[in-house]
């Protein structure tokens, strides 16, 4: 990673996303009409939720909100959180009955354990090293007791400076983990990893699916 990378990623990924936004939900919008398995990692996941109770669930880095939206089609009392006010105006567009937040998940405005699930769609692919354990100490704050996490990411050692997409000059660094090390990561982080999946898919040219369980504090 570049020298300050670190401290402005959240800056270089909000404006970004704000700059991709309209772009980014067109050339998206169907994508999970190809991609069966992260349809059924959705579906499991949901079914998870559904058999503690149900309850709300945050999709944190929801985009555009097509994520949002899937869940919502599951019977999910589902909800975005997205830093983008780019994306998060084109997810209001689009799915104007569901809620969408302005927000970060490195301070994660929602309260405690007032979420029954929570899932980072290939949203934690931006986030230094150094920050994951806020986030996923937010991620576990706002769960319940034994509620499900989900996990989607790429998988590798690398990370890269994107500097174009959709269209659009940006500037977010991507980052391939093992799946190894995420594992690692959650358990630090007081969840417990129940599956862990490899796929390749438009999603991803290497994806990791891990779903876990928030552990009683």
């Amino acid at each position: 990673m570049e020298p300050n990378a670190a401290g402005t990623w959240l800056e270089d990924t909000r404006t970004s996303y704000d700059a991709v936004a309209a772009a980014y939900a067109d050339q998206l919008r169907h994508l999970l009409d190809e991609t069966p398995r992260e349809r059924a990692a959705l579906e499991g996941f949901a079914d998870r939720v559904r058999a503690r109770g149900g309850g709300p669930v945050a999709d944190v880095g929801c985009g555009p909100g097509r994520i949002t939206a899937y869940l919502h089609g599951l019977g999910v009392d589902a909800l975005g959180v997205d830093l983008s006010p780019g994306m998060i105006e084109v997810a209001r567009r689009d799915h104007p009955d569901l809620r969408f937040d302005l927000g970060t998940m490195t301070d994660l405005g929602l309260a405690d354990t007032s979420m029954a699930g929570l899932l980072a769609w290939y949203s934690l692919i931006h986030v230094p090293d150094e920050e994951i354990g806020t986030v996923l100490s937010h991620f576990h704050r706002v769960l319940r007791p034994g509620a499900p996490l989900l996990l989607a990411f790429h998988v590798g050692n690398a990370c890269r400076l994107r500097t174009w997409g959709y269209g659009h000059p940006m500037r977010v660094h991507v980052h391939r983990r093992p799946p190894s090390r995420m594992t690692a990561w959650l358990d630090e982080a007081g969840f417990t990893t129940e599956t862990a999946q490899t796929l390749t898919s438009p999603e991803s040219s290497l994806g990791g699916i891990l779903l876990a369980r928030r552990r009683p504090a």
